[in-house]
């Protein structure tokens, strides 16, 4: 009988805050049970996670563990020195054979290491990110990619901009595409939507943005837009739905509404559950995502998932992840936006809505885990025949 191969697979949670979950936190909440489905024996996987967030990643079932740190993404800094210096000691002591990561520890920590970039913000967009942050990440990154032996990235668009500020080999480079999750995000019924959405206030037709609100996610080019093509759109309303850290720009968008004279207009929602979110892609006319850079995009497929259909933006992976079920414009020019949302809401566009769901179709988090638990077996292979 041949024996079941080894791998110990350890996945770095930790910059997660159990406090405020990103993106990142659905991403893993999500990747992990598919990947769980799919060990084979002798494979396990191990998560780091600190006392306040393993809540968190529980209850996987046999072949999942646990590796306790003392503190996740509320105590940054302190997480950080941890990473970097526990990591070297606990991990061998766990004969960890793969380490997925956000950035290499400083000092060795296991036979293979898998950076998961999932953004390049320290580079494009480094007013989303604290001084501190942005500078540790872009002296980070140079050094992870070199020690990496595979590097995850999302898009095509993520390829291209990783070899253009990073000194990496491109065979590193593993395209694996975010998902969504179709038995949450799906058609519903429009009127009880509407009724949902009506306790936030959107009381009328509306156009939908949904994002955090950094500069970068341009909801200001929308708002100029807005009040570009007000006289096309009827009476209806501009529902912004999220929430943001960066209480400057917010209050520079409230006061550019009034500015714009669209204060009637627009609804500023704030944050909301994400099974609420379902409920505005179910109900609004059109979603419009006029981001200026984006390395996925992953509310597009949300909202075409939802039935809603997409305007979005013809730079960086928006065109990549739309894959041509969504009418593109040019974020930079808010009368490029404004044509494209009145196009978006003219009759016979209800193929936008059609070809929308066959598109988010493609992405399933069953592809997406069982491709990434592929990097993780390859690079351990790779690292044994290395030993031969």
């Amino acid at each position: 009988m041949v024996a079941a191969t080894r791998m110990r697979v350890a996945i770095n949670l930790l910059p997660e805050n159990p406090d405020s979950p990103s993106g990142a936190h659905w991403f893993w909440t999500r990747v992990i049970p598919e990947m769980t489905r799919r060990l084979e024996p002798g494979e396990e996987l191990h998560l780091l996670v600190s006392p306040h967030s393993r809540n968190l990643y529980q209850g996987y079932g046999p072949g999942v563990f646990q590796i306790t740190y003392p503190w996740s993404n509320e105590r940054r800094v302190l997480r950080t020195v941890s990473e970097n210096f526990y990591s070297p000691v606990r991990l061998p002591l766990a004969r960890i054979d793969v380490f997925n990561t956000l950035m290499a520890p400083f000092l060795p920590v296991a036979p293979s290491v898998v950076i998961h970039i999932k953004t390049m913000h320290a580079f494009t967009a480094p007013e989303s990110l604290t001084r501190l942050a942005r500078a540790y990440r872009r002296a980070n990154y140079p050094r992870s990619a070199r020690v990496a032996d595979a590097i995850i990235i999302n898009s095509e668009s993520l390829r291209s901009e990783i070899m253009h500020y990073l000194p990496v080999d491109p065979a590193k480079l593993k395209l694996i595409y975010e998902a969504v999750d179709h038995d949450l995000f799906k058609p519903g019924d429009v009127t009880q939507a509407r009724a949902r959405v009506a306790s936030y206030g959107v009381t009328k037709p509306f156009v939908l943005f949904v994002s955090s609100l950094w500069p970068y996610k341009n909801c200001a080019g929308l708002l100029r837009a807005w009040a570009v093509a007000r006289a096309e759109l009827g009476h209806r309303q501009l529902a912004i739905v999220g929430g943001g850290r960066d209480e400057a720009h917010i209050a520079e968008l409230q006061s550019l509404v009034a500015e714009l004279g669209i204060f009637q207009d627009v609804v500023f929602v704030g944050a909301v559950p994400l099974e609420e979110t379902v409920s505005f892609y179910q109900a609004a006319d059109v979603f419009v995502y006029p981001s200026l850079n984006e390395t996925f995009g992953l509310p597009i497929l949300e909202a075409m998932a939802c039935g809603c259909a997409v305007v979005t933006s013809d730079t960086s992976a928006m065109p990549e992840t739309a894959g041509g079920a969504a009418l593109l414009c040019d974020p930079a020019d808010p009368a490029s936006i404004a044509k494209a949302v009145v196009s978006a809401l003219q009759p016979g566009m209800e193929r936008l809505r059609q070809d929308g769901i066959r598109r988010a179709d493609q992405f399933t988090w069953a592809v997406t885990g069982a491709a990434t638990l592929d990097v993780y077996r390859e690079v351990a292979e790779l690292r044994r025949h290395r030993r031969r």
